[in-house]
């Protein structure tokens, strides 16, 4: 596995500079008249990411080139406030051309568990496989200051190892019900990326890079041990890390 970590000295430094290596990314898969396959992630900072992407790269990036997926959703209806993909339909969505069929978005308003069985064939339905599991070409990842990510939980780090594509997963201090992808799956991708910001990450953050103790943290054990980790963080984010770890 190869790791990357960049500090940026504020969140829309951040999200600009991811924005213009996804763009790369997508423009040369397009040159190639290859789709690929991106997990999205909720949360403050992906909320800038797609504000930028969706107001400078509108017109500038081959997005029918993309089928987009979501690595958790709340279980609310697409219009709740609280709906990852309804986020991102209002910031990102509704500004660029990129076709319906390909945004493929995980049914919160549904039963829970026949969603999370519906979204897995779904998933099995457009990726190629690696070992069984679904290999996603980029996986966008937060990081909460408990030191979960996407909605495996420290309540819950069964799902690190699950051998299902999707489970349902519950936040243990709203008692919410969720939909997420499973570590299996994440540690079978090609990019996984860590976007944090704000100082209420930094010591989480920095036990992980660090590789203090760190077993309770389901963040520190995405490890994907075929592609590349990436570590996005802004400065407030960051401030624990040692410097020479930036690449």
């Amino acid at each position: 596995m190869k790791k990357e970590i960049k500090i940026f000295s504020s969140p829309i430094e951040l999200a600009e500079n991811f924005a213009r290596e996804l763009v790369r990314m997508i423009n040369v898969s397009a040159d190639k008249k290859k789709t690929i396959t991106i997990a999205l992630s909720g949360g403050t900072t992906p909320k800038i990411l797609y504000s930028v992407l969706g107001n400078h790269f509108s017109d500038s990036v081959h997005w029918e080139f993309v089928h987009f997926f979501w690595g958790d959703e709340r279980c609310v209806p697409p219009e709740d406030p609280e709906s990852n993909f309804g986020m991102a339909k209002r910031i990102l969505f509704d500004k660029i051309r990129v076709p319906s069929a390909n945004i493929h978005r995980i049914m919160g308003e549904k039963d829970p568990s026949k969603e999370a069985t519906r979204y897995s064939n779904e998933i099995a339905g457009h990726i190629r496989e690696r070992r069984g599991s679904p290999v996603f070409d980029m996986i966008i990842l937060g990081l909460g200051d408990d030191g979960h990510t996407a909605s495996i939980f420290p309540a819950n780090c069964e799902l690190l190892k699950s051998k299902h594509i999707c489970e349902v997963s519950v936040n243990p201090k709203s008692l919410q019900k969720r939909i997420t992808i499973t570590g299996t799956v994440i540690n079978n991708a090609e990019k996984v990326v860590f976007i944090v910001t704000g100082e209420n990450k930094a010591e989480v953050a920095s036990a992980i890079i660090n590789n203090t103790s760190v077993v309770n943290y389901p963040a520190a054990h995405i490890e994907p041990k075929n592609g590349i980790l990436k570590w996005y963080l802004d400065i407030a984010a960051g401030k624990m890390i040692d410097r020479s770890m930036q690449n």
